[in-house]
């Protein structure tokens, strides 16, 4: 329950949107409905093209119609100038599905009326399928297949990471729920004893049995044979067995290299984010970036954040078409050009869980475990740079990778930045010299580093796990 100094401070900050100019947004973004993981290939659902579809209309109204509640200063509302925009997902039909459709609901078709160009020849041209918009999505290089895999960590392509995960498998957690939900677990052995087998029916396959039952909750109408069994307690059940297993596997306070894929969107938010600043004299430069990924990078940056101490939601894992969003905006009168003194620049976070954008509005928390919702551009990157990974040389040696492009860093000693990664303290990306991250940081290896085992649905879960 979010605590009543929170809710004072989301309810001044809500009043206080109308002096507000946006300057930039940086977007991270979960697929719609899809088939089941353990009956694969997954594909995203019509339901889950639904779902993105309605999430881009929505953020269309936010953000880019020349009408938007909060419009981004600058952003060309109805023809898209692609300078301005950059999406990216990884080399996974679900996830790529997801981002396209998602664009399409956030620029639309033009029309007949902008969606022709007359030639030199005084004739003219009208751009097919009534001015559909072509935006690229850039391909991050880990994570392909995610949607595909049950075992969804080695998609990152993180050693120590993968380790780390591994390791929950001999905690005493584990131990604890493997063997005091064994009798739960078997009495789901009629619903799910065609695609399981008794040997995988257990609490190490929390997310994947979750997963299965609740695609056939949406899809099958069959399931309603086993309702004696799956009540609603029963169901609850399921689900938070599950997000106590994902976000144990994507976050550990002690084991940084675990949460590496929300460390790297952390530094992907900060570098988006800084380029929108570097570049404001020029009106073609940044100003949205949207990336499509698996929800373990919305649970180890939940965790690496510590927005569980807003809310003891973000201990599940989003639902579908959830969002992560860092709004850049000003309270000052914008000068006639460039931006305002970085001391009048703000970053705020938000997050809307799952599908209902066209009926809720994203939710604002505080981020660091502090109460302020509304944070100086300088004390965000500070926040975000204790760990932020946003360097090539950073994950590698993070990671503890010392092939292909990590070969060029395996003697080279670590820096003080990254040695302090290993002990859990500050690390992550250099500290900004007047608050800005240059632009040299680099994420060739690591832009799609969204993985964490197997896939879910749902943010509601207790920090207690209520066992049978």
């Amino acid at each position: 329950m979010v605590s009543r100094t929170l809710a004072l401070a989301l309810f001044s900050a809500s009043i206080s949107h109308a002096a507000e100019t946006v300057l930039g947004v940086y977007m991270f973004h979960r697929h719609g409905d899809r088939t089941a993981k353990q009956t694969p290939p997954a594909n995203l659902t019509d339901l889950g093209y639904t779902e993105v579809y309605h999430s881009g209309q929505y953020y269309r109204s936010r953000y880019v119609a020349s009408d938007a509640s909060l419009k981004i200063s600058g952003l060309n509302s109805d023809i898209v100038l692609q300078s301005q925009i950059a999406v990216s997902a990884p080399s996974d039909t679900v996830l790529q599905n997801s981002a396209q459709g998602f664009l399409q609901g956030l620029y639309p078709a033009v029309g007949a009326q902008l969606g022709n160009e007359t030639l030199a020849n005084g004739s003219s041209v009208q751009a097919p399928l009534n001015g559909y918009q072509l935006i690229p999505i850039a391909l991050t290089p880990s994570g392909g297949g995610s949607e595909d895999s049950s075992w969804l960590q080695s998609a990152s392509g993180c050693y120590n990471s993968i380790t780390s995960s591994n390791n929950y498998f001999t905690s005493a957690d584990y131990q604890s729920l493997f063997k005091s939900t064994s009798g739960f677990y078997d009495s789901l052995t009629p619903v799910i004893n065609r695609t399981f087998n008794a040997s995988q029916i257990n609490y190490k396959n929390a997310y994947t049995i979750f997963d299965l039952i609740n695609v056939a909750e949406i899809h099958n109408s069959s399931i309603h044979a086993f309702d004696n069994i799956l009540t609603n307690d029963t169901l609850f059940q399921i689900r938070t067995l599950a997000d106590h297993h994902e976000f144990n596997l994507a976050y550990n306070v002690s084991e940084p290299a675990r949460a590496i894929a929300g460390a790297t969107v952390a530094a992907q938010a900060v570098q988006y984010l800084n380029n929108t600043i570097t570049a404001n004299n020029n009106f073609s430069g940044p100003r949205l970036g949207i990336q499509f990924g698996a929800y373990n990078s919305f649970q180890s940056f939940f965790g690496l954040a510590n927005l569980t101490a807003a809310s003891e939601d973000f201990y599940g894992v989003p639902d579908y078409a959830s969002v992560m969003i860092w709004e850049l905006f000003t309270n000052t009168t914008l000068p006639s050009s460039g931006l305002p003194p970085q001391d009048d620049l703000y970053v705020r976070f938000l997050f809307n869980n799952g599908t209902s954008a066209t009926t809720t509005v994203p939710q604002v928390y505080p981020l660091f475990g502090g109460n302020a919702v509304d944070l100086k551009w300088t004390d965000f990157v500070t926040g975000m740079n204790k760990f932020a990974v946003g360097t090539t040389q950073q994950w590698c040696q993070t990671c503890g990778n010392i092939t292909g492009t990590c070969a060029q860093f395996a003697s080279t000693p670590s820096s003080s930045s990254s040695s302090s990664h290993s002990s859990g303290n500050s690390n992550g990306i250099s500290t900004a010299v007047g608050g800005v991250i240059g632009a040299m940081v680099t994420l060739a290896v690591i832009l799609g580093a969204e993985a964490l085992l197997l896939l879910l649905f749902g943010l509601r879960v207790r920090k207690k796990i209520e066992l049978p």
